[in-house]
C-alpha cells in the first residue's frame, strides 16, 4: 500500500491578517506533530471581510501578503507540503480592484509549487434569505490547475467550485488522484449539500476529494458550516469532523484505491460525443 498521512485543518479565521495567523499557526504545528506530510487550510485562510473598504485595505499582493510569507516560511520549517487553500489578495488586473481568491501550493522546502485563482464565484440568493454577490469582489480566474507532488497530481479547486462536475473530471483526466476543496460553506448549504457534492466529485472522478473548512461565528458576520471531510476514491467517508469547531483532521490515505476504483468502474475514458437536445 503507498499511504499519505493528510491533515486538514479547520479554522474560524479573524478578519485582520496577524489574528489569523496567530489562529491557523498552532493547527499547523499540531498537523505536523502528529506526522502529517500534506497539510491543507480552508478558503479565506489569511482573514474573512465582509466590508468593502476594510477589505481593499486589507490586500497585499500574494507576494507581500504576511499571512502567506510566514506559512511559507512555516512549511520550510516544519517540512511539510502545505496547500493555502486560499488567500484573499490583489488580482494583479490593472483597472479591476476586486480581489484573487487564491489557492497556493508551499513544498517542504518553502519553495511555491503551483497557485490557483477560484473559477466560479459565489453570486447566490438562498432560501433563508442570504444573498451572496462574490463577483462584487472577487475576479474569478480562467485556469484549471493540477499540481505536481510526491504522491500524485493534486487538483485545486475552491467551495463553489465544487458545483461544477466538469471542472473535476476535466482535472482527473489532466492527472489529478486527489483534489482539494477548501471552503467557507455557508450554513444552509452546507447543511444540505456539503457531503453529497464532495462524495459525489469523488465517486465521478476516482480521486480523493479533500475538504477543509471555516466552522462557526466569525467576526465579520458571517456564519460557517464546518465539518471539514476527507472522501475516498469509491466515495466513502473515510475521516471527518462532526462539528464546526477549530481543529485539526487526519487521514490516512491508500493511494493505491484510485486505481482500484477506476479500474472497477472506469468512467474516466468512456467519454462519448452528443448532440445537444432539439
Amino acid at each position: 500500500m503507498t499511504a499519505l498521512r493528510v491533515a486538514l485543518i479547520q479554522t474560524r479565521t479573524p478578519a485582520s491578517a496577524g489574528a489569523a495567523l496567530a489562529h491557523v499557526e498552532p493547527l499547523i504545528r499540531q498537523a505536523a506533530a502528529g506526522g502529517a506530510q500534506l497539510i491543507l487550510t480552508p478558503e479565506g485562510t489569511n482573514f474573512l471581510i465582509q466590508n468593502r473598504e476594510q477589505r481593499q485595505a486589507a490586500l497585499a499582493p500574494d507576494d507581500r501578503d504576511a499571512v502567506v510569507l510566514a506559512l511559507t516560511a512555516l512549511a520550510k520549517e516544519l517540512g511539510v507540503w502545505l496547500l493555502i487553500g486560499s488567500a484573499i489578495v490583489t488580482s494583479g488586473h490593472e483597472g479591476d480592484d476586486r480581489a484573487a481568491n487564491r489557492s497556493i501550493l508551499i513544498d517542504d522546502h518553502g519553495r511555491r509549487v503551483a497557485s490557483y485563482d477560484k473559477l466560479h464565484v459565489y453570486d447566490v440568493d438562498l432560501p433563508t434569505g442570504e444573498r451572496w454577490r462574490e463577483s462584487a469582489a472577487v475576479r474569478p480566474g480562467d485556469q484549471a490547475v493540477v499540481a505536481d507532488t510526491p504522491w500524485g497530481g493534486l487538483g485545486l479547486t475552491v467551495c463553489y467550485d465544487i458545483r461544477f462536475p466538469q471542472l473535476h473530471r476535466a482535472l482527473a483526466k489532466a492527472g489529478a488522484t486527489m483534489i482539494a476543496v477548501p471552503a467557507a460553506f455557508t450554513v444552509p448549504t452546507g447543511e444540505a449539500h456539503w457531503e453529497v457534492l464532495l462524495r459525489a466529485r469523488a465517486i465521478e472522478t476516482g480521486c480523493f476529494v479533500l475538504a477543509p473548512a471555516q466552522g462557526g461565528a466569525h467576526e465579520d458576520g458571517r456564519r460557517t458550516w464546518g465539518r471539514s471531510t476527507v472522501i475516498a476514491p469509491w466515495g466513502e467517508v473515510i475521516a471527518r469532523l462532526d462539528n464546526d469547531e477549530p481543529g485539526v483532521l487526519f487521514a490516512d490515505l491508500d493511494l493505491d484505491a484510485v486505481a482500484r476504483a477506476r479500474n472497477a468502474v472506469p468512467q474516466l475514458t468512456h467519454d462519448r460525443d452528443f448532440s445537444l437536445p432539439a
